[in-house]
């Protein structure tokens, strides 16, 4: 079953489904999947509202599903409250994060290097110390123009399934399903965020694209940290 739901168009399916049945798909591929990949199917939950809205559905299938969050030294007070909050809340919930030494605003001269070293070295060891063979993310299709060419499921490092179980979801679809079951929020979006990063990083813009103000005037701008689109089952090369 699965199989058959990733050969599916998600470009198709975004304006084809309804709320309803779109809620449905996505606790059916999560269901489906864990259902084959049991306590091997970790959640990466970002803080942010897909996260929030996707770590939600996986209680849904099984309260023992497990998942992990990638914090950085970087991040606004209010995530790393709610971090903490939902940690509190959600033991199975594990931490991951980046010592390593950086220069001083690399985020600035070189934020793909600030990523790789504070958000995809962490995500890569958490996927190795939680032994996953499927992760699960709040990926969506609809939120800006680096993510329209993912599916549903993917498998983009060998022997490491990637479910975006709402892939399909529109942002207002995942607001009404967060206040439908009352699930709690990041508290920057009560300030005008609509994506959520490193403080450094991430602005409020009144622009149309959801994700305009991550990286504003870097070559980064409105674009992707890493993780969903570097190697997560080997090593980054490092510069020589």
């Amino acid at each position: 079953m699965l199989k058959d739901m990733a050969s599916a168009n998600p470009a198709e399916l975004v304006n084809s489904l309804n709320f309803a049945e779109k809620v449905d798909r996505s606790l059916a591929l999560i269901d489906e999947a864990y259902r084959e990949n049991g306590n091997r199917l970790v959640v990466a939950n970002s803080l942010g509202k897909d996260s929030v809205a996707v770590w939600h559905l996986a209680k849904r299938v099984s309260p023992s599903i497990r998942g992990f969050i990638i914090t950085t030294r970087f991040k606004p007070p209010e995530t790393v409250a709610f971090m903490r909050q939902e940690v509190e809340r959600y033991p199975e919930l594990r931490v991951f994060r980046s010592d390593e030494a950086i220069p001083d605003e690399l985020y600035l001269s070189d934020p793909d290097r600030c990523c790789d070293v504070l958000k995809v070295e962490p995500t890569r060891q958490a996927i190795e110390e939680m032994n996953v063979a499927c992760w699960v993310t709040g990926l969506r299709c609809t939120e800006g123009r680096t993510r329209t060419d993912f599916r549903e499921v993917e498998e983009r490092d060998k022997g490491l399934i990637k479910l975006n179980p709402i892939l399909i979801w529109h942002e207002r679809e995942v607001w009404q399903y967060l206040a439908l079951n009352q699930v709690p929020v990041n508290p920057l979006y009560g300030k005008g965020y609509r994506s959520l990063g490193c403080a450094p990083c991430t602005r409020i813009t009144g622009d149309p694209n959801e994700r305009a103000g991550r990286w504003v005037g870097t070559s980064k701008c409105g674009g992707e940290c890493g993780i969903h689109t570097r190697p997560l089952k080997s090593k980054l090369a490092r510069p020589a």
